[in-house]
This record gives structure tokens, C-alpha cells and sequence, in this order.
């Protein structure tokens, strides 16, 4: 796709709801928006901004909105306000049928356990770092790609230089919302790419930038998710709000 927009147009479309925001929640680790009926509550996730202002100028006016007004706010610079509009992509995307996808173990590695037997051997770049993700430091050619870099890892400009050599690519769907997500896709196209986490949205047309495979998550239990989110909870979520779910897209 030469056209870095695309994907944030193709998602608005997709996300159109005239439905009312119930909720919105700005978490330490997790931001979520909500929406019920008289049945069902309806939540999105989005990972937090590692650095939030105290200034922001939305807080106290995002509930009433419709979700097609805060899911438009995905195409913002500022962090807060994408992460909410990812979030409100989500929550709409999940108040719609969804697609057939495999229901992974449990935890927050879930997804790298489930590849795992096809990953020895090869050379496989993570963009994000995740909680205890050194376990397989000894299993396959591992590479870190991190913002803010621990030990081994890269820093974000390595990029251009180990995605086009990786054989598997992981690639953290907070890169939607920070809009990296164009430029780290197209260096990944010729390798198995994997776009995880609990922002990822579920939307078959992501095949069309290369993504082989959706490893989402969904809601298990809304009360524990969205006191857990409330509470600053990071890889908790695992523990019973959400699961991780694999679709194969191509």
C-alpha cells in the first residue's frame, strides 16, 4: 500500500456506529470505550500511551458522543486522543459479528506458544516488548524491536534494517494507533507477519497490507476487564477478562 492513510480509512468505515459511548477509560496500561444495550456491553481496548499529559482537553466530554465521532479520532497525532479512537474502533468492531478465529491457551504469550514449533530455526523480530517474552531467548532467532529499549533490544530506526531480513514479524497493534503501522508493514511483506494484542482490531481487509494473521483478543468477562483496566492492570487482563483469539487472514 502506498497510501499511509489507507488503513485509518478503511477502519473509520468500518467503525461507523451511531451508538453512544457509555464509557471511556484512560488506564495506566489499557484505554477502553464502551457502549451497551438493554442485553450486552460492548467494549475496545487500546494500549495506553506510555506518557500521558495532565492537560489533556477531552476528559469529562467523551461520554454521549457516538463511537463514529471518537473512532475519526484514530487519525490525531496526539497520543491520548488515537489511542481513544482506536479504542472506539474496536468497541464498534466488536459490537458486529466477527470472524471465525481459533481460541488460544491462556496468558499473555499465548500466541508466541502457539507458533512456537515454527519459529525454531528461523529469524523473527517482535516490535513491542512483552512481558516475559526473554523465555525464548534460546529458542529461535530472536530480535526486540522497543521505543524505549531494555538490554538486547533495538531501538525503532533498526527497523529498516531487520524487517526486510526476518523471517516472522509479531508486530504489536498499538503501531496502529502510534501510525507506524504503514511503513513497519511494508518492510515486513515478505515475511509471515503477525499483527497481536489486545489493540488489534478484527478486520479480514488487513491482509491487504501483508498481515498473515489476526491474533486478537476477546472479552470474557467485562466487569473483571474493565476493573482490572481501571486498576492499572497490564498482562492481568489475561488472567480471565480476555483471551487470545488466531484467524488466519492469507
Amino acid at each position: 500500500m502506498n497510501n499511509p492513510n489507507y488503513i485509518y480509512e478503511l477502519l473509520i468505515d468500518h467503525a461507523k456506529s451511531d451508538a453512544k459511548v457509555t464509557g471511556v477509560c484512560l488506564g495506566q496500561v489499557w484505554t477502553f470505550c464502551k457502549t451497551q444495550t438493554a442485553d450486552e456491553t460492548f467494549l475496545g481496548l487500546a494500549m495506553s500511551p506510555p506518557q500521558t499529559s495532565r492537560t489533556l482537553d477531552f476528559p469529562g466530554t467523551l461520554v454521549g458522543k457516538t463511537l463514529s465521532e471518537l473512532a475519526s479520532w484514530v487519525n490525531e497525532w496526539e497520543a491520548c486522543k488515537a489511542t481513544v479512537g482506536m479504542a472506539a474502533i474496536n468497541c464498534s468492531l466488536n459490537s458486529q459479528p466477527l470472524m471465525v478465529a481459533q481460541r488460544l491457551g491462556a496468558g499473555n504469550l499465548a500466541v508466541f506458544e502457539h507458533f512456537l514449533p515454527q519459529l525454531h530455526g528461523k529469524k523473527v523480530v517482535i516490535i513491542g516488548r512483552y512481558p516475559g517474552i526473554d523465555v525464548y531467548q534460546n529458542q529461535f532467532d530472536l530480535t526486540i524491536l522497543e521505543r524505549q529499549p531494555q538490554g538486547n533490544d533495538f531501538p525503532d530506526p533498526a527497523c529498516e534494517f531487520l524487517l526486510p531480513q526476518a523471517d516472522w514479524v509479531f508486530l504489536s497493534g498499538s503501531t496502529i494507533a502510534n501510525k507506524t503501522f504503514p511503513r513497519l508493514a511494508q518492510l515486513s511483506e515478505d515475511a509471515t507477519t503477525v499483527l497481536m494484542g489486545p489493540t488489534v482490531p478484527w478486520l479480514s481487509e488487513l491482509a491487504d497490507f501483508g498481515i498473515d494473521y489476526l491474533a486478537g483478543v476477546r472479552v470474557e468477562d467485562a466487569i473483571a476487564l474493565q476493573q482490572t483496566a481501571m486498576e492499572g492492570g497490564g498482562v492481568r487482563i489475561f488472567a480471565q477478562a480476555v483471551r487470545y483469539h488466531l484467524a488466519k487472514l492469507r
